[in-house]
């Protein structure tokens, strides 16, 4: 009998990449702000493909190839596309530039993904996911719309750009959406979910950016955090290594 189930997960991920390329088309056509929510539409959807395979149980690997070719349709091409025709395309050939180097952070990122994916349940992304790079960068767009009705501070766009692809290609890991709500820890990260979608949907256009923002920041700030730990036990066992070596040699000497 034929196995309908991964058809309802697939369905989403087709809007997934009607909405990227209508996102193109949009930035084509000079509606910055239209593509940019064009972008984050494509996010939701890529956040809904997953939640319904798993609880249809649709599962499959021909979904999972579907999913990451239309996350880098919708979240590589389009908004590197987009920053580039209402961002950088002052800047001449290093603006095309820093939008290849973007579109090949993401198709990496997008690869080492499913060649690392298990069927585990995942706590942790390693590097910055790229929708969450993508809808960034559309939320900055939606912001500076609301705030100056232009893209203000290129420069800090062009940071962005390539501070996202490094993230994405990097070890440094982010926190993924929980699939259970059993555990204390996952249950606090459920309220602050809560929080900050109830703050966005009150002032989406001004909070959408500095909440994502914030989101990538807390992975940065983690991975400080581990590495200075990481170099205090590193000093710690060298002071324990430095006094048994001074304590050798006065045993030697009694």
């Amino acid at each position: 009998m034929p196995n309908y189930r991964p058809i309802f997960p697939n369905i989403f991920t087709a809007g997934n990449i009607f909405c990227g390329f209508l996102s193109l088309i949009s930035a084509a056509e000079g509606e910055p702000t239209h593509a940019a929510w064009l972008i984050i539409l494509a996010g939701f959807l890529d956040g809904l493909d997953g939640k319904v395979a798993r609880l249809s149980g649709g599962a499959s690997a021909l979904g999972k190839e579907l999913d990451s070719l239309a996350d880098f349709i919708s979240f590589g091409v389009a908004p590197a596309f987009l920053i580039y025709t209402f961002g950088l395309n002052g800047l001449g050939k290093w603006g095309w530039i820093i939008g290849l180097v973007y579109i090949t952070a993401a198709g990496y990122r997008l690869a080492r993904f499913n060649l690392l994916a298990t069927s585990d349940e995942k706590k942790h992304f390693l590097g910055l996911p790229v929708p969450g790079a993508g809808v960034t960068l559309a939320a900055y767009i939606i912001f500076c719309y609301a705030v100056w009705d232009k893209v203000e501070y290129g420069e800090y766009l062009v940071s962005m750009m390539i501070i996202f692809s490094a993230l994405m290609v990097s070890q440094i890991e982010y926190e993924a959406m929980p699939d259970k709500f059993n555990t204390r820890v996952n249950r606090r990260k459920l309220l602050y979910i809560v929080i900050l979608a109830v703050a966005v949907l009150i002032r989406p256009r001004l909070l959408m950016f500095p909440i994502l923002l914030l989101y990538i920041a807390t992975g940065l700030i983690k991975e400080a955090i581990r590495i200075v730990k990481i170099t205090r036990s590193g000093r710690g066992d060298d002071l324990e290594q430095s006094d048994d070596d001074e304590d050798g040699p006065a045993d030697d000497r009694t």
